[in-house]
């Protein structure tokens, strides 16, 4: 009775032993497993990042391109004009919320086009807010970025000292600009950069 009961023994410790590598080969597989899912999860996190950065991106495009119908396109810029009258910072403000700024033309060519689009779109408007200001430092004109000017189309050299900051695109005289009290109700066009 002595070897069936030292084979019993044995077959027991055998089991035992299978069962507890068995647990140590399933437990390191989960973890396995899992660290695989982990990087699964990753990849999958990150694709499905990157494909909600691409809906977001043609969403903006599909926006620019209503905007570009409702208003006009010109270089890479789609401008939209807005009937309604507010002060610099009120129509600024707006145009960021739509997605762009006050339009700023940066040459003769996208000034002509902005005062032809704005007679269009504007009729009886004499004159409506450039994103142009000279609040910071007197007589340094800067965009809505706060990005040095370096074209100009001033009707008069700007002389409204501390008191007239924010320039104005006139249709009285032929699309110069002007420098106004910021405060003043005027009409505004927005411009959104095509990507």
């Amino acid at each position: 009775m002595g070897r069936p009961g030292l084979t019993i023994f044995f077959f027991v410790a055998i089991l035992l032993l299978d069962q507890i590598s068995g647990q140590s080969s399933r437990s390191k597989n989960k973890k396995d497993r899992r660290s695989k899912e982990k990087e699964k999860d990753g990849d999958l996190k990150t694709q499905m990042d990157k494909l909600w950065r691409e809906v977001n991106s043609l969403k903006e495009m599909q926006a620019l391109q209503t905007v570009c119908l409702r208003g006009t396109k010109i270089h890479k810029k789609c401008y939209l004009a807005f009937e309604e009258t507010k002060h610099f910072h009120e129509a600024n403000e707006d145009c960021i919320a739509k997605g762009g700024t006050l339009a700023i033309p940066r040459d003769a060519d996208e000034n002509s086009a902005l005062r032809d689009y704005g007679k269009k779109s504007l009729p009886g408007a004499g004159d409506f807010w450039l994103g142009i200001n000279d609040m910071v430092t007197e007589g340094k004109f800067v965009d809505v970025n706060g990005i040095a000017i370096n074209y100009f189309n001033w009707d008069r050299s700007p002389n409204g000292g501390k008191r007239k900051n924010c320039a104005l695109l006139t249709q009285a005289s032929q699309g110069k600009w002007v420098d106004e009290v910021c405060r003043s109700l005027k009409k505004y066009v927005c411009e959104f950069i095509i990507p």
